[in-house]
């Protein structure tokens, strides 16, 4: 977009008194001092463009409420974007942010703020003063450590902290205590400190790819968990109180250590999808059959021999994952499973019964395999 016809839409939106301007995907590198004529705008974005700055005049959109400067090229935050005061939404993911000025401490009625996919490592401890922020998302910068000023941020509901650098989490993090959705994956954590406990109204919360290798009695206090990510770990057991987790319904504990499918899991009868790929596996207790919610199993990529005939009672199961282990044949109860549709044996190389030209035809072949040997058995 040329400059002239830059002009001509914020004069039309001008005349117009636009509240809403989308300038987004034009390949603009600068803009012209006369933005500041659009005072009725509430929304204004400059998504994909080539930005490095902004002019001293967009302080003056007073009523702006919505700003969204995403996938530019801004190495700091213009002084001007801090005296909007009435910005309750802010988009600055995507640029070439380092650091954040203190006056950010201005913005005082944001409700939303983006700041991911830059280079922070640190942040302000002015970012307190943000007393009204909602949704705060910072993942995949270089955050070694968060100011404990942060968790004054007592109204966030959403934090999003993935692909840091943290090792270790503040004593004050555990203040947070409205946070729904809270996302710590691919950090460096090794511990979680028994004040994390104290986000009693989560509901999601994402530990992938860190280094924990035990989890605190206090972990099992998250009285809302449905969701729980906890894959590419150095976990081998759970802590008994995570039976406790009446409400999970999600459950990823893919890429661990687990030799033995923990006897806590068996007590999370609202499960309806658990994932176990790629841990050490060789067998399941009966008590899996208590898992009745069940719709997807996933235990490929382990050293399962063989299954207990009481898998059949996950009636609800419909995809299960059976993939590169070392099972030799299957209970021909397993065909009771009426829902499944998805059966996966694959690379299961002593498997005979199924035998592989019966397994290579899919479920259904699966299915009436097994049921003839069930009537025969019976």
């Amino acid at each position: 977009m040329t400059n002239e016809e830059l002009l001509q839409i914020i004069e039309k939106a001008a005349r117009e008194k636009a509240m809403h301007l989308s300038l987004s995907n034009n390949q603009l590198s600068s803009l012209p001092p006369e933005i500041c004529q659009l005072s009725n705008l509430r929304r204004l974005d400059f998504n994909n463009n080539q930005l490095s700055s902004l002019p001293p005049e967009i302080s003056q959109l007073s009523n702006l409420k919505w700003l969204s400067l995403f996938n530019n090229q801004l190495s700091s935050l213009p002084p001007e974007v801090c005296q909007l005061s009435n910005l309750i939404s802010l988009r600055l993911d995507h640029n070439r942010l380092s650091s954040l000025p203190p006056e950010i401490c201005q913005l005082s009625n944001l409700i939303t703020l983006h700041l991911d996919n830059n280079r922070l490592s640190n942040l302000p401890p002015e970012i307190r003063q943000l007393f009204n922020l909602r949704w705060l998302s910072l993942f995949n910068n270089q955050l070694s450590r968060l100011p404990p000023e942060i968790s004054q941020l007592s109204n966030l509901t959403k934090l999003f902290l993935n692909h840091n650098q943290l090792s270790s989490l503040p004593p004050e993090f555990s203040q947070f205590s409205n946070l729904t959705e809270l996302s710590l994956n691919h950090n460096q954590l090794s511990s979680l400190p028994p004040e994390f406990s104290q986000f009693s109204n989560l509901t999601w919360l994402c530990l992938n790819h860190n280094q924990l290798s035990s989890l605190p009695p206090e972990f099992s206090q998250f009285s809302n968990l449905i969701t729980l990510h906890l894959s590419n770990n150095q976990l081998s057991s759970l802590p008994p109180e995570f039976s406790q987790f009446s409400t999970l319904i999600w459950l990823s504990l893919n890429h661990n250590q687990f030799s033995s499918l923990p006897p806590e899991i068996c007590k999370l009868s609202n499960l309806t999808e658990l994932h176990l790929n790629n841990n050490q596996l060789s067998s399941l207790p009966p008590e899996i059959c208590k898992l009745s919610n069940l719709t997807e199993l996933d235990l490929s990529n382990n050293q399962l021999s063989s299954l207990p005939p009481e898998i059949c009672k996950l009636s609800n199961l419909t995809e299960l994952d059976l993939s590169n282990n070392q099972l030799s044949s299957l209970p021909p109860e397993i065909c009771q499973l009426s829902n499944l549709t998805e059966l996966y044996l694959s690379n299961n190389p002593q498997l005979s019964s199924p035998p592989p030209e019966i397994v290579g035809q899919g479920t259904e072949a699966i299915f009436t395999y097994l049921r003839a040997r069930l009537e025969a058995k019976g």
